[in-house]
């Protein structure tokens, strides 16, 4: 199976003149061509700022990035910013929280797109253009029309569409979904939900999907990283890790959230807050809030238990100390 992207000990830190944040620690992970891996963890815990990562959308300044990503054997890591801007779009794209709100105003949905097409065709004809956003307005559930209409003349389900189209316009490797349909309301999540699912079978694309939602990830993704503080506490395949998840904090999640089938029981939230992330700790980064909490768990690193597929289980109750 063809390997898409592959981190190793990828760690990013925010800095300014007081102090480092360590908003990404150590992570490793592997996706294959065709995966849907979610990532799913509470706000605050590395998601959003690990896709940034990868698209070098951090302010260079006060980022220190280590550690090596290597997307279709280029380190991302180590690209200039011609070879980056070559790929983005092209190679590697991005659907953001309400990214709607990116579209100008002004100016026509279709003026926009051939703005943005012509960055990596610049000889592209208006007809070709046109030809190859219908076909993707149609794999997302809208009429060419929208081609000349303005943002205000569509809805949030409908912009959000129009954000998803264009991020597919040349084919990408890998898609990036950061809390893509948390803004819109139930109705319409599910149907963008099911037009990506069928747009991976068409496209035979490669997505991560970034998001709070434990339901998103089990209907739409094949596997799961569980993201806690900046670390990986649980990596596998969705059938795997929802009807049997092994770290406590996984199962905290899962016990948050509500079940449409089986039993009705009581939701329990996981008890106190993430931790300071300008400080290191010793143990378990989720020691303090774990109710399976060991003495070695506060003293020591647990040992990353990790698989050839690249999967993991980051805790001291299935493996020794480092």
């Amino acid at each position: 199976m063809e390997r898409v992207l592959e981190l190793k000990d990828f760690n990013v830190t925010y800095v300014n003149k007081y102090k480092k944040v360590y908003a990404v620690k150590n992570a490793n992970l592997q996706i294959q061509k065709g995966d849907s891996l979610g990532i799913v963890g509470e706000s605050g815990s590395g998601k959003s700022t690990l896709a940034m990562a990868l698209l070098r959308l951090l302010p260079e300044k006060s980022t220190e990035i280590s550690g090596t990503a290597n997307f279709i054997g280029k380190d991302i890591t180590k690209l200039s910013k011609t070879e980056l801007q070559k790929m983005r779009w092209k190679e590697l794209a991005v659907v953001f929280q309400k990214s709607m709100n990116s579209l100008s105003p002004v100016h026509r949905i279709g003026t926009q797109i051939e703005d943005i097409y012509r960055v990596h065709h610049p000889d592209a004809s208006r007809e070709e253009i046109f030809k190859r956003i219908e076909y993707l307005l149609q794999l997302v559930n809208l009429s060419g029309r929208v081609y000349n209409l303005y943002p205000h003349e569509l809805s949030g389900g409908m912009l959000q569409r129009v954000s998803i189209a264009i991020s597919l316009m040349h084919n990408p490797k890998l898609l990036i979904l950061d809390e893509a349909t948390t803004a819109l309301d139930v109705v319409t999540q599910g149907q963008i939900l099911d037009e990506i699912l069928k747009m991976e079978k068409e496209l035979d694309m490669t997505r991560i999907m970034i998001t709070h939602d434990m339901s998103v990830v089990s209907t739409s993704c094949n596997k799961v990283a569980i993201m806690y503080a900046g670390e990986f506490m649980e990596i596998g395949y969705v059938k795997d890790v929802l009807k049997n998840p092994k770290h406590p904090y996984t199962k905290g999640l899962l016990s948050s959230f509500p079940s449409l089938k089986g039993e009705k029981s009581k939701l329990e939230a996981i008890d106190g807050f993430l931790p300071d992330l300008s400080k290191l700790y010793d143990g378990c980064i989720f020691a303090p809030r774990c109710q399976s909490a060991m003495d070695k768990c506060f003293k020591a690193k647990p040992r990353k238990l990790e698989t050839d597929e690249g999967f993991l289980l980051n805790c001291h109750l299935y493996g020794g100390e480092n």
